[in-house]
């Protein structure tokens, strides 16, 4: 589904989608490590953006837009070293030609890794 994208390199996987969020899932290796260990923040944000960015995706008509990350702001809570985080993107406001998400990130126990949020704009294709 993201062949050659930033997604196939993170191994960003999209697990569950329902009318309410989106949820994916991302391994924590060393190849998203910052040097001492942990999961970056920066793979952490990139993950949350694929997520959100896909609920608005799923949100809009497909076929007649494009879904553009406009800003996002991370807190990150805890550090992780190894295993899976998991990111489940809901809306908070579905506008018409922007939609505003929260992105919660955790790990295999549902502790909160990083709470994110993504304001997103839809523009129509051609445009």
């Amino acid at each position: 589904m993201f062949k050659n994208t930033l997604m196939e390199t993170l191994d960003i996987e999209i697990i569950d989608i329902t009318e309410d969020y989106v949820l994916g899932k991302m391994p924590v290796t060393p190849k998203v490590h910052q040097p001492d260990g942990v999961l970056h923040g920066g793979a952490s944000v990139a993950f949350a953006e694929t997520i959100g960015s896909m609920a608005s995706f799923l949100l809009n008509n497909s076929t007649e837009f494009v879904i553009r990350g406009i800003e996002i702001s991370a807190n990150h809570i805890k550090s992780i070293r190894e295993g899976w985080v998991f990111a489940k993107a809901s809306a908070i406001h579905k506008g018409r030609t922007t939609q505003l998400w929260e992105i919660k990130i955790t790990d295999e126990a549902d502790n909160l890794i990083s709470l994110v949020k993504l304001t997103t704009l839809s523009l129509p294709k051609n445009s």
